[in-house]
């Protein structure tokens, strides 16, 4: 009787040690269930997610295409290549031009077949005294004689102004009066900054299509960018009102805006003349006074 006892107390300890052995395992199961093996897989195990690769990468470091850095905006990229932001964009296809993202690669140049051309205005010079051209511009006589053939016999009248032999021939004006407060310097000052008094006339240096008007460009306040052919961009900013559209075509000596100090220290207009995009010393173009 007494060792039935002692079996049957053996017995209990045995099977409440496999009972403990049991539940051990089955803790050690619940510690990993599906979902947390799979969240493992997709964190850890080597599941990427995919990334879609920015606009136009396929083109990155081909001729004519510019991959955009920290700090880009369209206008700045356009002024720097010489194009128009709105043409940049057309060309890229860029939906928001207020949104473009680091390593996006944009066409810089136009499509072939597709070169922009500024269109030849037929207006009078000046006409019913919408045009302000500054006293600077009387050094110009060029224009006349260049003409003057073409009415030889009479019967053909002078063109407002002669039309360009070339991209490189354009007749300028400066486009204010004033003094000369800073000249040009290729580090520190990309144009001229002329003085003068909030509301002067700042005018068109030459004939050319309005590419540009805003104030999106650090640094240059309310700005309008002028493109006068495939080579040359003219800049003028600081202004405190702009008289023009994007789009429009504009003559030499037409009033484009006032001049002001618009994200600058004083009244001034700061006139850049740009070739390819390349900033040049407006002085080589500007008539001399």
């Amino acid at each position: 009787m007494t060792g039935l006892k002692r079996w049957s107390g053996l017995s209990l300890v045995l099977t409440l040690g496999l009972l403990g052995l049991v539940a051990c395992g089955s803790k050690g199961i619940n510690r990993a269930p599906v979902e947390e093996r799979v969240t493992g897989v997709g964190t850890s195990a080597g599941v990427t997610p995919v990334v879609k690769p920015p606009q136009g990468f396929e083109h990155a470091g081909k001729p004519g295409y510019y991959t955009v850095k920290p700090g880009d905006t369209l206008t700045r990229i356009a002024l720097e290549h010489g194009q128009s932001p709105r043409d940049i964009a057309r060309w890229s296809q860029v939906e928001n031009p207020n949104r473009i993202e680091v390593g996006q690669v944009l066409r810089v140049v136009p499509p072939s077949g597709q070169e922009v051309q500024v269109q030849p205005v037929s207006r009078p010079l000046v006409s019913a005294g919408s045009l302000n051209q500054p006293a600077a511009a009387a050094p110009t006589p060029s224009a006349t004689p260049a003409s003057a053939p073409a009415s030889t016999a009479g019967t053909v009248p002078p063109e407002s102004r002669p039309a360009a032999a070339s991209d490189t021939d354009i007749n300028w004006i400066w486009p204010t009066n004033g003094v000369v407060l800073a000249s040009f310097d290729d580090v520190k000052n990309k144009g001229v900054d002329i003085g003068g008094v909030a509301g002067d006339p700042v005018v068109a240096a030459a004939d050319g299509r309005v590419v540009y008007v805003g104030a999106g460009l650090r640094g240059y306040g309310n700005l309008i960018i002028l493109k006068h052919n495939n080579v040359y961009l003219t800049a003028y900013a600081h202004n405190q009102t702009l008289l023009v559209k994007e789009d429009q075509s504009v003559l030499k000596g037409q009033k484009i805006a006032e001049m002001g100090n618009s994200d600058a220290d004083r009244v001034k207009l700061h006139f850049e003349v740009r070739r390819q995009g390349k900033p040049v010393d407006p002085a080589k173009y500007l008539p001399a006074r």
